[in-house]
């Protein structure tokens, strides 16, 4: 974090930020693994070369939640995984082998769970309502809900649940009860009949289906049991930070993962004010950038927590050219022509934003607000109907080109607010009639405030820039994601399908930019969310350098198996995946099948279940694994992939760990890794009496010794020569089929990329220009090098390598 970076704050400026890691690694905390089997596991990462643990979340949450973002009680630590007593010997643990600790932090939103009580400041809020001292908490439109808030928790319409309805008492307190719910009861109403009971409260039971189009709260995504927090309030961020803030003043903890900034209505001022109160800790916010989209450079933070770094690293490993080839065998084996990764990532946004679509809730709050500042303003906002206002919106969302706009009222907006706030109006002006097309433009004008100040104003534009991020997030990744997909592997989170591919120049450039503007932000392969993890994506991308393999691949695996139902599109994705994970069980690929199609949307969903059709897809899935001949085909295909898989995978290694940032490894991610989407990749690790870790889901076949052995020796090269990895980042020019860079003036690191095209052609006596200086290789611990080094023999035993320059002797 830079000076420049840190803006001025009201009563003093921010203090000096504290030295950054060299390098974290991820624990996925649950019950069953919790502080006590991290701590045992710290000597062997001590070890492996890490200067910090990476914590999931920590506070109290949903009894049995396997990842902890669904926090109910900020006042304490997760007693399911040892408690704050836990988490403070797990500390000590830490520093007696050298490491510190970092948390997640999940400031955008708590659970709702079940029962309520379990939720003390939601409990609060459900009984006293408005006036309660927890009302600022929460992002409840009061007004819509007519002084009330919609709780979608009733299997069906209220009518037929009423006979499970009933009155009781919990803790010496009425509730009402429903199966496992309970809520509190609003004071003085307890003795009235159910009926009239029900109409009192200050929340309403309802259908589980209405949320989709007449829920008055802000919600994680659609996950109408995660409740949006307004911890942009200060009492807010008070309370709900007051346990995390004193653990790291107390040393506890060092620094914090920041969970979803886009849902927050001022992510610049909530880091501002996390910096001030915590002195500078380092702090990396989860931030999906798009295309060329750079992190607010007035953020004081250390930067993302890495998805644009994992980005650049699969892509300059990619083909770009080898999947165009891809994309033709793919429309071959649809029978139909395949759409633009555009086309899909925007008629998934548009879906989401539909009068029906699972964001409709929030666009029609949208269009509340606006439809008052129309109704209450200068005359010449009146006469936009209600219908235009709601289209303009709905099209502005579903055609702004990254996450969000980043509004602050009082402030003008940056130039790329407005370049692409402008550029969403100009399209929705395309969806609407003519004579209603100056709609879009008021919506605009709104979201830009051009119509200067009022509460109601500034909620419109905080509230479209929040809504922005959950349309991109659930109408690309996870939808779009899902629907299209030539070549898997592209298909992650923060990836950009439709820009496969990226030069050594692209990828040099990008460094070189991270270096100067965000040294310290993390870097990643493999976390809690990927949807495949790096190996297995590392397989898949060998896929673009042979389209024509493939061809023939596909072919034959779709003669032995059908697709199922007739859905080639759903028997493609489920074959890559199958070859991603390989070797894999008919239940881990049935799983995750089965999720890939509802995310998808298209035949069935989570909200509305075909079940005739799913049960031909898990069928499929458990049939891959389960065909003796088709399982036999893919074997042999994989190990047909493997040599150039190694060289991917120790590729993708090396430069995580030596690019600029802090490399963050996700658990048992040192080992082959072929995991699958959530929850297939949050399985606990498994860490050996010896102190290995793997994880159960990994696939411990060669290179694992080669993998363990570039990740140790990079790591402990990072945390021995820290100065060589944040004092520069210098390009070296060599082969086309390798990429090779400079950290500092002692370290130089040298990756083979499009392994299978270099088979074809050879090194063909090209060479790699060392600086002046005598350098070996730290993973071969080869003979000295000087000059020019031929790749054939650098690259003989590894695709990698790691040159350190000998120290002069003084």
């Amino acid at each position: 974090m830079t000076a420049a970076q840190v803006p001025h704050l009201p009563g003093g400026d921010l203090p000096s930020p504290q030295p950054p890691p060299t390098a974290t690694y991820r624990l996925q905390l649950q019950p069953g693994f919790g502080f006590a089997e991290a701590g045992r596991a710290v000597p062997y990462l001590a070890r492996l070369g890490v200067s910090h643990l990476h914590l999931s979340p920590v506070l109290e949450a949903v009894t049995g939640s396997t990842h902890g973002y669904d926090v109910v009680d900020h006042s304490r630590v997760r007693e399911e995984i040892g408690g704050e007593q836990g988490l403070r010997a797990l500390s000590v643990t830490a520093r007696a082998h050298g490491l510190g600790l970092i948390v997640d932090a999940v400031p955008n939103h708590m659970a709702a769970p079940v029962p309520a009580h379990r939720n003390p400041a939601w409990w609060q809020l459900l009984r006293e309502g408005p006036q309660s001292p927890t009302a600022s908490w929460f992002d409840v439109d009061w007004a819509a809900g007519a002084g009330r808030i919609l709780l979608p928790v009733l299997a069906d319409r209220l009518g037929a649940e009423l006979p499970h309805l009933k009155t009781d008492s919990w803790n010496g307190e009425p509730v009402l009860r429903y199966y496992d719910h309970a809520f509190p009861l609003r004071p003085g109403t307890e003795q009235l009949p159910l009926a009239d009971l029900l109409d009192q409260q200050f929340y309403r039971l309802a259908w589980w289906r209405m949320a989709r189009t007449q829920l008055n709260y802000r919600r994680f995504f659609t996950v109408s049991d995660l409740v949006g927090v307004r911890v942009e309030h200060p009492e807010v961020f008070r309370a709900t930070h007051e346990v995390l803030l004193r653990l790291h003043a107390e040393g506890v903890v060092e620094g914090f993962r920041i969970d979803h900034p886009d849902g927050l209505a001022d992510p610049r001022g909530y880091l501002a004010r996390l910096a001030e109160a915590t002195g500078g800790a380092y702090v990396a916010v989860e931030k999906i950038l798009t295309g060329d989209e750079e992190l607010p450079h007035d953020w004081p933070c250390a930067g993302t927590t890495g998805y644009d770094a994992l980005r650049r690293i699969d892509g300059v490993l990619t083909d770009g050219p080898g999947t165009a080839a891809l994309t033709a065998v793919y429309a071959d084996h649809l029978g139909a022509p395949v759409d633009s990764a555009t086309a899909a990532a925007r008629r998934g946004r548009t879906e989401m934003t539909a009068p029906e679509g699972a964001l409709a809730a929030e666009v029609s709050r949208l269009t509340r607000l606006a439809t008052a500042i129309c109704a209450d303003d200068a005359p010449e906002l009146r006469d936009h109907p209600v219908w235009a206002l709601r289209q303009a919106i709905a099209a502005t969302l579903a055609a702004y080109p990254v996450y969000r706009p980043y509004p602050v009222p009082g402030e003008p907006d940056t130039p790329a607010d407005i370049e692409r706030l402008t550029g969403a109006a100009a399209t929705a002006r395309t969806l609407l009639p003519a004579h209603h097309a100056a709609t879009a433009d008021l919506v605009r004008d709104l979201a830009l405030g051009r119509y200067g100040r009022s509460p109601v104003k500034d909620e419109f534009r905080i509230r479209l820039a929040q809504t922005a991020s959950v349309v991109a997030a659930k109408g690309v990744e996870d939808t779009a994601f899902y629907r299209r997909y030539p070549l898997l592997s592209l298909n992650e989170v923060g990836g950009d399908p439709g820009n496969p591919g990226l030069t050594p120049t692209e990828f040099h450039a990008y460094c070189a930019r991270m270096q100067r503007d965000r040294p310290a932000a993390m870097t990643v392969l493999s976390t809690h969310d990927t949807k495949r993890s790096a190996d297995a994506r590392a397989r898949l991308a060998v896929l673009a350098e042979l389209p024509d393999e493939w061809r023939t691949e596909l072919a034959a695996w779709t003669k032995l198996l059908p697709p199922p139902d007739g859905d080639a599109n759903a028997a493609y994705l489920i074959l890559q995946t199958a070859l991603a994970a390989w070797p894999i069980d008919a239940d881990r690929l049935a799983a995750t099948a089965l999720k890939s199609v509802r995310e998808a949307k298209l035949r069935t969903s989570w909200t509305t279940q075909d079940a005739d059709y799913e049960r031909a897809v898990e069928d499929f899935a458990r049939a891959v694994p389960g065909t003796p001949e088709l399982a036999a085909r893919i074997a042999a295909f994989t190990a047909r992939l493997a040599p150039y898989e190694r060289s991917n995978t120790l590729s993708a290694t090396l430069l995580h760990l030596t690019m600029p940032g802090v490399p963050d490894l996700y658990q048992g991610s040192e080992h082959p890794l072929h995991t699958l989407v959530d929850p297939d990749n949050r399985h606990p690790v498994v860490f050996s009496s010896r102190g290995a870790g793997n994880c159960a889901n990994s696939n411990q076949a060669p290179p694992a010794p080669e993998k363990l052995h570039v990740t140790t020796t990079a790591l402990r090269l990072r945390r021995t020569h820290p100065e060589s990895f944040t004092s520069s980042y210098t390009p070296v020019p060599t082969h086309d089929n390798a990429i090779a860079y400079l950290r500092g003036d002692n370290v130089l690191a040298l990756a083979t990329r499009l392994p299978s095209r270099l088979e074809q052609t050879g090194w063909n006596g090209a060479t790699l220009p060392l600086p002046p200086g005598e350098w070996t290789d730290a993973l071969t611990e080869g003979p000295t090098r000087t000059g020019e080094v031929p790749l054939a023999s650098l690259l003989a035993h590894l695709p990698v390598a790691l040159l350190v320059r000998t120290p002069q002797e003084p």
